[in-house]
């Protein structure tokens, strides 16, 4: 592996890392200054410029991660492959490459086989700073895995199967084996309100927002990172 790749590499663990730590709240969202050093910063200003305006970071914030992003790494880019090999380091005890499937076609927005740095502050800015509609229509899109604009029970099962593959011998209980499959027709039936087999957007975050008000109940689809494995029922 040359140097450039292998710095390359280095930098993109080191913002996965951090990313990591600010979706699973470990990390204060506006601490970015503290965690990653100043330095000076090779830049495009319109493509920063445009990023503010487009997202919730500043152009301080923007420059930093940029720096962690991209600055040793002149294509600027991940692909599939390189986003599951960073993803398992986090999940050894299981088989994450599923999830980081679904993740990473939820980043890349333009499908274009490749997550960028644009694409992934446009993903962090809803994440972390967006508003909670924002924020499920974003956990839609990843449940949503052909982007028709509906979800399925077998997609919505698909997730679940892979939280589950990620998460290996983590759960405690122990789940059994058709776990996924009955935690599924649970959240279906409360989701699927006309009970015409699919979820539309308003259906879902609807079921989130009644979800959400109350904090005993666990909804494991709004977890991107799968963090949130201890499935209750609606």
């Amino acid at each position: 592996m040359s140097g450039c790749r292998k710095r390359c590499k280095r930098e993109i663990l080191k913002f996965a890392q951090y990313l990591l730590r600010l979706l699973t709240g470990s990390l204060h969202t506006d601490s970015v200054e503290d965690e990653l050093e100043m330095a000076t910063v090779r830049h495009r200003p319109e493509a920063l410029e445009l990023l503010e305006a487009q997202s919730k970071f500043t152009k301080k914030e923007l420059q930093i991660l940029y720096r962690g992003f991209k600055n040793e790494c002149p294509s600027g880019v991940v692909n599939e492959e390189t986003f599951k090999e960073i993803y398992s380091q986090f999940f050894p005890q299981g088989d994450s490459t599923t999830y980081a499937h679904f993740l990473f076609n939820a980043f890349d927005t333009d499908h274009n086989g490749a997550v960028s740095f644009e694409d992934f502050i446009k993903g962090l800015s809803i994440l972390l700073r967006g508003t909670v509609q924002e924020k499920l229509n974003w956990a839609f899109n990843l449940y949503d895995i052909n982007k028709d604009g509906y979800i399925t029970k077998e997609e919505m099962l698909d997730i679940m199967k892979a939280i589950y593959d990620m998460m290996g011998k983590c759960t405690y209980p122990v789940l059994k084996e058709d776990a996924p499959r009955q935690h599924v027709e649970t959240f279906f039936q409360k989701m699927d309100k006309n009970k015409d087999g699919v979820v539309t957007i308003d259906e879902f975050i609807e079921s989130c927002q009644k979800v959400s008000t109350d904090r005993k109940r666990t909804a494991p689809f709004v977890s991107v990172t799968g963090k949130q494995h201890e499935l209750r029922k609606i």
